[in-house]
């Protein structure tokens, strides 16, 4: 399910609300500020060292399969499906521990990095419980 901002938001009329997530997020160079930001907080954070090393020693493909993924999963331009097909989310991390432990993690970093690029605060509280149902989804171990 893709986010969807709200159409109740005090700051916005109704047909002032953007028409998804990737437009109200600003297009395709703010989805890469995200994207960047995420992967950098990676490198300066030692609280996501767990998630860091089952990246491998280059972030760079990694960098670009979650830009082109968020880019399509927030209702913008469809990148990671025209060069992969379907994402298979579940199956293409299976080969990785992902537990409660890399979950949380993951909803930290991708959190924080939401807050310092400058994610507005409803859109950010609508993609945090999007990437946490997904992320819990994501597990594959119990612990």
């Amino acid at each position: 399910m893709r986010p969807r901002p709200s159409r109740h938001s005090p700051q916005k009329s109704l047909a002032d609300s953007p028409a998804t997530a990737f437009d109200w997020i600003g297009g395709e160079a703010r989805v890469r500020e995200l994207v960047d930001r995420f992967y950098d907080l990676m490198d300066l954070e030692p609280g996501y060292a767990r998630l860091r090393a089952a990246h491998g020693d280059s972030l760079e493909s990694a960098r670009d399969k979650l830009f082109w993924f968020l880019c399509g999963w927030l209702g913008g331009p469809d990148h990671y499906i025209s060069r992969f097909g379907h994402p298979r989310l579940r199956a293409r991390h299976l080969p990785f521990r992902i537990g409660i432990a890399e979950r949380d993690e993951w909803l930290a970093c991708m959190a924080q990095a939401m807050q310092e690029t400058g994610v507005n605060p409803d859109l950010q509280a609508r993609l945090a419980e999007s990437f946490a149902g997904t992320a819990d989804w994501m597990r594959n171990v119990g612990a």
